[in-house]
């Protein structure tokens, strides 16, 4: 499937919600984050995940720590606050529910 322009606006409104989901089970480093979504439609770069994970700790969804890098300095591992995992829990249910809605309108 060829994704255009069009959709940017789609996919970087999700953005949020695919980084919750992307450090649910463990901690990454944004270097990781960044390696995962490489090869998928939400690709993107530092200069965006940057400053959208600083807005997600602000707003208590994520969290970080340092720890020491065999090969450099350290870096900063994120996690999900308690607050982040229940964001996440909505956000799945509502994707559901948007999903389930858009299948019943096309009957």
């Amino acid at each position: 499937m060829v994704i255009t322009e069009k959709f940017n606006p789609i996919r970087k409104g999700l953005l949020e919600f695919v980084i919750l989901r992307i450090i649910d089970t463990e901690k990454l480093y944004v270097a990781e984050m960044l390696q995962r979504l490489a090869a998928t439609q939400f690709a993107t770069q530092e200069g965006t995940l940057y400053p959208l994970l600083s807005k997600m700790r602000r707003e208590d969804l994520v969290d970080y720590e340092w720890q020491e890098s065999e090969s450099g300095p350290p870096r900063k591992y994120y996690k999900l606050t308690p607050h982040g995992r229940a964001a996440l829990t909505d956000l799945q249910g509502y994707w559901q529910h948007l999903n389930d809605t858009i299948l019943h309108l096309g009957r």
